[in-house]
């Protein structure tokens, strides 16, 4: 459990959940990251707990915190089960996980596994999205206005239409997909996209592909002024990104992009709201190995 993720009574939320699996006759052992650097070892403690005892591992959290558990969790082949905690919480709602901690609890109890798709960039796995450009500064615009006024989603508006009104650098990227053609780049942002509910609210076709056909979505802006820029926002908000001129966006299994000029500087990724350093080139494909979710009994597999 990632204590600084949302905004609830964590105290509350962690007594529902033992409550509930104490009542159930099941054995657990309930590990809190008080700070977010501490969520990889007490993930790397709780799957090796779960290896070792035949267990599953939760993470309770945000995206950031579900990516830190799954990244570890991944390579053991247990089962994951998941109590959203974050501001936008695409991953359960795409995957129509309960919301409540108790309604979650149960669904670990009674559901049964699903295999699900994963995203990766060099070899680090993603959820939801990675990206690079403008959508990283958004996300440390985010991540400092979060720290100052609380995770509130007016918050994380109000920071993403500062950076997009501040934000003027361009990526120049040489891009090759599923080994295909290279095709040269010059734009704001890069975003591949593996969550098809994310997808679908800006308006994107590859929401099908992504959800259906094991498919990445890649979406790339052309370089537009500030005005067109917080345009294109503002259609994203109404899921009429996808019809825009300025946007292009496909579908594949693997995508390699390669700064044009040739550099071994690592270059700024964000993956499920998480930011990184990573020497390029940058590899996003899907993932060899699904995540086995847990997901409540009345979802079909």
């Amino acid at each position: 459990m990632n204590a600084a993720s949302g905004d609830g009574d964590k105290a509350a939320v962690r007594e529902t959940i033992e409550r509930v699996l104490h009542d159930a006759g099941r054995p657990f052992v309930t590990r809190v990251a008080e700070r977010g650097e501490q969520i990889p070892q007490r993930a790397a403690e709780a799957v090796a707990q779960a290896v070792a005892e035949d267990g599953i591992v939760v993470a309770a959290g945000g995206d950031g915190t579900l990516n830190a558990v799954a990244q570890a969790v991944l390579p053991s082949g247990r089962p994951f089960g998941v109590l959203p905690q974050g501001t936008f919480n695409y991953f359960a709602r795409a995957h129509r996980l309960p919301l409540e901690p108790e309604a979650a609890a149960r669904a670990w109890l009674a559901g049964h596994v699903r295999e699900v798709q994963v995203g990766e960039v060099n070899g680090h796995a993603f959820l939801v999205n990675a990206s690079l450009g403008i959508y990283t500064r958004l996300l440390h615009a985010r991540e400092e206005d979060n720290q100052r006024f609380g995770r509130y989603r007016v918050v994380a508006a109000w920071a993403a239409l500062r950076t997009l009104w501040r934000e003027r650098h361009t990526l120049r990227l040489s891009l090759q997909a599923d080994g295909g053609a290279a095709r040269r780049m010059h734009t704001p942002t890069l975003f591949v996209g593996n969550n098809a509910l994310q997808l679908e609210r800006l308006g994107l076709a590859e929401a099908v592909a992504v959800e259906s056909h094991g498919r990445l979505a890649l979406i790339t802006i052309q370089p537009v002024g500030t005005a067109t820029m917080l345009w294109l926002a503002l259609r994203g908000a109404f899921a009429a990104l996808g019809d825009a001129d300025e946007v292009q966006s496909v579908a594949f299994r693997e995508l390699v992009a390669t700064p044009l000029r040739p550099t071994r500087k690592p270059l700024q990724v964000a993956y499920d709201g998480e930011l990184r350093w990573l020497t390029p080139p940058l590899r996003f494909a899907v993932a060899g190995q699904p995540l086995r979710l847990l997901v409540p009994a009345n979802e079909v597999s």
